[in-house]
């Protein structure tokens, strides 16, 4: 028994091989979901897709279009009948000091993070209400809670701590339905956006601040992800879980 058996998932941003979103889809997967993966790339997302074995679906889409997010939605509910999870995962990052950050950064980096997050929620909503149930979750990252200092510029802060707060008002608003919104706030994740960017100095000052000593995996993610997704977590909406190896203890 899985633990999504018979559940249809959708995951933006699901096509880069080491991400959290490949590694979630391939646990979604083995826990019996048939998942849409959603990418820019329609070959790498079909690819992604094919990856998990049949019955996966991969749809280019990108997520700062609205239309588009609509347009997708349609096909997975008409492709696979209906949407019982949405992992909004897709988002970029970079490492910019406050000052560096002009109006085409800010506009990357919270267009495909909140904006993405926003259109592809407002995408499956009317067909989550229409069942009454349903499961939203959305990508923080510790960066919204401890200011950056590990990667992303402070407008990747800002990105990912207004999706903080988009999770808590959707929660809100959502839950007299039975769809329930929760973020997962990721540490210093070892993924495809983190590879090779950081110099030996830098990757010994972040392991450091970590408790457990080791930079995480994208299938612990994943598997958090997972609880969120299920039953398991039936009476948690506009949660935020730490995955982050006890980097906010103080």
């Amino acid at each position: 028994m899985g633990l999504l058996d018979g559940l249809c998932v959708i995951i933006t941003g699901a096509a880069s091989p080491r991400g959290l979103g490949k590694a979630t889809a391939k646990l979604f997967a083995e826990h019996g979901a048939r998942v849409a993966i959603l990418d820019l790339d329609a070959g790498a997302a079909e690819a992604a897709a094919a990856d998990l074995g049949k019955g996966h679906l991969g749809l280019a889409c990108n997520v700062t279009d609205k239309d588009a997010c609509e347009a997708a939605v349609a096909e997975v509910l008409d492709r696979l009948g209906r949407i019982d999870v949405l992992v909004n995962n897709a988002g970029i990052t970079q490492p910019l000091k406050i000052m560096d950050i002009g109006p085409a950064n800010y506009d990357a980096v919270l267009d495909v993070s909140l904006r993405g997050t926003l259109y592809m929620s407002q995408a499956v909503i009317p067909a989550m209400r229409a069942q009454k149930s349903g499961s939203i979750v959305n990508l923080s990252s510790v960066s919204a809670q401890r200011g950056g200092g590990i990667f992303g510029g402070p407008h990747y802060s800002a990105a990912k701590a207004g999706v903080l707060g988009l999770t808590k008002a959707m929660a809100r608003e959502l839950a007299p339905d039975n769809v329930r919104v929760n973020a997962i706030c990721p540490g210093f994740i070892a993924t495809d956006i983190t590879a090779g960017k950081l110099t030996p100095e830098m990757q010994k000052a972040v392991l450091d601040g970590i408790p457990m000593g080791r930079a995480g995996e994208a299938k612990d993610v994943a598997g958090c992800a997972l609880f969120l997704a299920s039953d398991l977590s039936a009476y948690c909406t506009g949660t935020e879980v730490d995955v982050n190896g006890g980097s906010l203890i103080h």
